[in-house]
């Protein structure tokens, strides 16, 4: 059915206000599972150091005869590590105007800008800390960055396809990555006995989706595809028991596809010469500037608490 003649409608009209949610949805992925979990200690120079020992194993025959003298015990030495603090750095720069303006969804756009970055930065920060690379101690040139997990862990790694080769375990250099096979029960629970053998106590396993959906297919009592009354369908992997100890399974965004990490999370630490800090600057026109800043470390207290299933298939 047409208008009537001479019908002024929206179209025709000016100056109707704009509909403009006052409201920004973001659903970025922001969380660190990591980097929230573990220990935040403080450093005191650029290369953090730290000390690990071990004790030797069991023996049987650890029996005197009465009266006799004592001699002592061989000792060894502590084994000292340590890592590069990595500055982490992002910055924002706003116009004076743009400072002034109303913004819809936001009051000032330096406050709503900084929040963004500083969540920005801690998923860097979580991909440093799973990432497969060596330190770098840097130069007036190159910048310093920490050794990422990959390259500390070496004693309890399964699954290490062809030409796989695990890293010195001191931060020096990475793991180099072998021909990639499927992630299976077998492997997880050798890598879980392994670490048990060396004496730790894991607590949490880090996987990406692609690997977590192959977990949730490891037979056993511990993930159950089922209707409860509720009329809910679970299918689950919560906490995965095992005779080594019980661990829980956290899906991860930020680690690499190809690693499933098994972690005691009391064994690793995020150590900061300079903790995260929102920082003006000094103005040299018609703006703002601040940044968020950070100089970071990982510490890995003992690799033996920790194990990988290396080389994974990602699809």
């Amino acid at each position: 059915m047409a208008q009537p003649a001479n019908t002024f409608d929206t179209y025709d009209s000016v100056g109707i206000r704009e509909d403009l949610s006052n409201v920004i949805y973001n659903v970025s992925p922001e969380e660190t599972p990591l980097l929230s979990s573990i220990a935040k200690v403080s450093a005191t120079n650029t290369l953090h150091e730290w000390q690990t020992d071990a004790n030797r194993a069991a023996i049987a025959t650890n029996a005197h005869i009465e009266g006799n003298d004592t001699a002592g015990d061989a000792v060894t030495a502590t084994t000292r590590l340590g890592n590069y603090t990595q500055i982490f750095k992002n910055a924002c720069v706003i116009s004076g105007t743009d400072e002034s303006v109303t913004n819809a969804g936001r009051g000032k756009e330096m406050s709503y800008q900084i929040v963004k970055i500083a969540a920005e930065q801690k998923t860097d920060i979580e991909m440093s800390l799973f990432a497969n690379n060596a330190r770098v101690a840097g130069n007036a040139t190159t910048a310093r960055e920490m050794g990422g997990l990959g390259s500390f862990v070496k004693t309890n790694v399964t699954n290490v396809g062809s030409n796989g080769a695990n890293p010195a375990g001191n931060g020096t250099d990475a793991r180099t990555d072998g021909t990639a096979t499927i992630f299976s029960q077998a492997d997880f629970d050798l890598c879980m006995q392994e670490i048990w053998a060396e004496g730790g106590k894991p607590d949490t396993v880090y996987l990406s989706t692609f690997q977590m959906n192959k977990a949730l297919g490891f037979t056993g009592n511990n993930n159950q595809r089922s209707t409860g009354a509720s009329g809910k369908v679970e299918n689950l992997l919560n906490v995965y028991m095992t005779p080594w100890g019980s661990v829980t399974f956290v899906p991860s965004r930020h680690n690499r596809p190809k690693d499933v990490w098994i972690i005691q999370r009391d064994k690793l630490a995020l150590a900061s010469l300079r903790a995260m800090k929102n920082e003006a600057l000094s103005k040299t026109g018609d703006n703002e500037k601040r940044q968020i800043l950070c100089e970071s470390t990982l510490v890995v207290r003992n690799e033996k608490a920790l194990g990988l299933i290396a080389d994974c298939t990602t699809s």
